[in-house]
């Protein structure tokens, strides 16, 4: 089988149908042969039940727990069949033939990962890929708004190597993700494709974003509360640098959480918002 197309799901219904449905729509009748692996993290919702009744081709595999992005992937890359693999995250809408360019591409550089552009829903493009995360780019993340303006986050306008691809929509051989060693299970949500690429890196494998093969995303379906993106970042920046770069760059890298940390609560309590007091509270904890 050419391609296997991996899909984590959490309380994503609606999401996870409208993935679903545009994928079959434009890759049915398509040279690529594919399968579809739902790998649901014990939704409470009817995701289940919405899988099976209207894509009966999809590999459903349930988690009896909320396992997290990583093993939830890990878990789907084992049992592919795909020669490569696409993950996709539930809240992902697969555009024209942005599969068969990334396809296409990795055919052509082997030794690669992939991401494709991804889009807001309201047509604006999304940052998806960056830098690898040293401590100059996490001061611009912290401090200076670096998703904004660009320093830690981009969209390029056009095809070019990066450090990082968005997990979101990332595609590679296989025996590329095999090599590498899969996702770290310590990271739950968050970090988990940087940590896995910059393992790549250090192997001699590449990532590219691919600007023609074009994805729109929801972005964050699964992160829970509102408060779950800052805490996890804050848990999968401490793991990172603690497996990466212990001792004195961990060390700063603290001292930049807690300062920020800090300011939030200062700012949350200012602007009489507690649920960020309480998101930099709970963050602050992981230090």
């Amino acid at each position: 089988m050419d391609l296997s197309i991996i899909i984590p799901s959490y309380n994503t219904s609606a999401l996870l149908d409208r993935c679903l449905t545009s994928i079959y729509q434009h890759l049915t009748g398509s040279e690529i042969t594919f399968e579809v692996i739902v790998v649901d993290n014990a939704s409470g919702d009817d995701s289940c039940v919405m899988a099976r009744k209207k894509f009966p081709r999809v590999h459903l595999v349930r988690n009896k727990a909320n396992l997290g992005y990583g093993k939830a992937n890990n878990r789907g890359i084992r049992i592919a069949n795909g020669m490569y693999i696409l993950l996709l995250n539930s809240d992902v809408i697969v555009q024209n033939d942005a599969v068969p360019t990334l396809y296409t591409f990795l055919r052509v550089n082997p030794s690669v990962f992939a991401g494709g552009k991804l889009f807001n829903e309201d047509g604006s493009p999304q940052p998806s890929c960056g830098p690898f995360f040293s401590l100059p780019v996490v001061a611009e993340m912290l401090f200076l708004r670096g998703d904004y303006w660009g320093l830690s986050r981009y969209a390029p306008d056009r095809t070019r190597q990066v450090d990082w691809i968005s997990g979101a929509c990332m595609m590679g051989r296989k025996s590329s993700f095999m090599e590498v060693g899969l996702f770290d299970e310590k990271i739950f949500m968050y970090m988990e494709e940087i940590d896995l690429l910059y393992r790549a890196r250090k192997l001699g494998h590449k990532a590219f974003f691919v600007h023609d093969a074009q994805f729109i995303h929801t972005g964050a379906a699964s992160s829970g509360t509102r408060k779950t993106p800052v805490v996890n970042i804050y848990r999968g920046l401490v793991h990172f640098y603690q497996k990466h770069h212990p001792g004195t760059a961990l060390w700063i890298l603290r001292v930049m959480l807690r300062i920020k940390a800090l300011a939030g609560i200062i700012a949350g309590r200012m602007i009489k918002k507690p649920i960020v007091t309480q998101t930099y509270e709970e963050a602050l904890r992981i230090l």
